[in-house]
C-alpha cells in the first residue's frame, strides 16, 4: 500500500515546516553547492528524506546521538527534525559542508562540529552514518565515540550482507515503515 508523502510527514516528524524548509534546502543550496547530484531533486524525499527515518524508530528517547561524515545533513538532521527529545550532533570534516550544515540546522538546538571523528573527544549513546565508509572502516573511525553499550548505527544498501562479515556480533535491523523504500540499518553494539 502506497502511503503519501504528507501521511508520512504527519507521521513522523511534529513540526512539518521545518522538514519541508530542509527539503528545499537540500533541493536548492544542496544542489547548488555539490552536496547532492542534480539528478537528486525529484527523489528528495524517497530516497533521502524517507530513508533515514527507520533509524529515528531505534534510538531510545532522550539519547546522545552523533552523526559522523553528515555531508548534507543525512540521516543527522532528519534524526533531529523527528526525535527532538534526541541531542544530535553533526560530525563533518569538509569546510564547505559544515557552513552548508550551519544554515540548515539554523534556528535548531542541533550542534555541528568541524573535524573527523578521530578528532571528537566526546561520547555519544548512538553513532549514526550513512554512505561514510565500509562498516569495517567506519567502526574503526567512531568506536571511540560510543559510551559504554552504544551502537553504531549505519544506514547501508546493498552491500550490507557483505559488510556485516567484516564484523563480529554485529545485528542486523530491517526495519519496515509503511510506504518508504529503505536501505538496511546495521546496528553494531560496543559492549561493556
Amino acid at each position: 500500500m502506497h502511503v503519501s508523502r504528507e501521511t508520512l510527514i504527519e507521521r513522523y516528524f511534529p513540526d512539518s515546516a521545518r522538514i519541508h524548509a530542509y527539503a528545499k534546502f537540500l533541493e536548492s543550496a544542496g544542489i547548488e553547492r555539490g552536496l547532492i547530484g542534480p539528478r537528486e531533486a525529484e527523489r528528495i524525499w524517497d530516497r533521502h528524506i524517507f530513508n533515514c527515518l527507520p533509524v529515528t524508530t531505534l534510538l531510545k528517547e532522550g539519547s546522545i546521538v552523533f552523526d559522523v561524515g553528515s555531508g548534507a545533513g543525512l540521516p543527522g538532521i532528519v534524526i533531529a527534525l523527528a526525535r527532538p527529545d534526541l541531542h544530535v550532533t553533526l560530525i563533518e570534516p569538509l569546510e564547505r559542508r559544515v557552513e552548508f550544515l550551519k544554515e540548515a540546522v539554523d534556528g535548531l538546538e542541533i550542534e555541528v562540529v568541524r573535524g573527523q571523528a578521530q578528532d571528537v573527544r566526546a561520547t555519544a549513546h548512538y553513532v549514526t552514518a550513512r554512505a561514510v565508509a565500509p562498516l569495517d572502516k567506519l567502526k574503526k573511525m567512531s568506536w571511540h565515540l560510543l559510551k559504554t553499550n552504544g551502537s553504531l548505527m549505519a544506514i547501508k544498501g546493498k552491500s550490507a550482507e557483505e559488510e556485516m562479515k567484516t564484523v563480529a556480533k554485529s545485528q542486523l535491523h530491517e526495519v519496515e515503515l509503511e510506504g518508504i523504500e529503505l536501505g538496511r540499518i546495521v546496528e553494531v553494539r560496543k559492549g561493556a
